[in-house]
């Protein structure tokens, strides 16, 4: 795939960070006595949400970053490849957002409806984003080299303002998980597994 193998390095540094905003959620010690129970079970409600979600974007990561290490992918294969790992990070994300609002506001957390929300409303913006770079990949033409290299600029351009996104992202889940909301996530099984859960292998 001569003259798109840099943009596809390109893209998978973009997306690098994809798996880090999830983890905002997972993987936290906790050293006190416990959360409020009502606590408790709100933070399992988020952290049974999270597991499959967590392995899916995962794998979505993992399989841009293999495009960006064979150079001799046919153009046909690395469009199907992007175009699913973007639904998959946008259905991962998407799920999430959905879990947490579901969820509602942590229960006798200070300003913790708008924590929520805003964790809600960024991890849905990604979703969207990552939904229409699938859309610009699927309308990528891989019968014409010089098109496709130049849809795949395109679509790596796109994935820096996405970072930035996720940056905004992984600050909104932090500020939601501050205090007693993180203590209750760090008691969670599920939680704990999907701070360690590896990559799933795709079919």
């Amino acid at each position: 795939m001569e003259g798109t193998d840099p943009v596809n390095k390109k893209l998978a540094a973009a997306l690098s960070g994809g798996a880090v905003l999830i983890t905002a959620l997972t993987g936290c010690g906790s050293d006190s006595g416990g959360p409020d129970p009502k606590l408790g079970v709100w933070a399992k409600k988020v952290c049974d949400a999270v597991p499959p979600q967590y392995t899916k974007i995962k794998a979505a990561n993992a399989g841009i970053a293999k495009i960006a290490s064979d150079s001799d992918l046919p153009p046909k294969t690395a469009k199907e490849t992007y175009a699913q790992a973007f639904q998959d990070m946008s259905d991962g994300y998407k799920a999430i957002a959905t879990a947490i609002n579901g969820a509602g506001a942590p229960p006798g957390v200070d300003g913790g409806a708008t924590r929520q929300q805003d964790a809600v409303k960024n991890l849905n913006s990604l979703a969207t984003s990552y939904a229409d770079l699938k859309k610009k990949v699927d309308g990528l033409d891989t019968k014409d080299q010089g098109k496709f290299a130049k849809g795949l600029h395109e679509v790596a351009d796109q994935t820096k303002e996405i970072g930035r996104q996720s940056s905004s992202g992984t600050e909104a889940l932090k500020r939601l998980e501050q205090g007693d909301v993180k203590e209750a996530i760090a008691e969670q099984p599920s939680c704990k597994v999907s701070a360690s859960a590896p990559p799933a292998t795709k079919s």
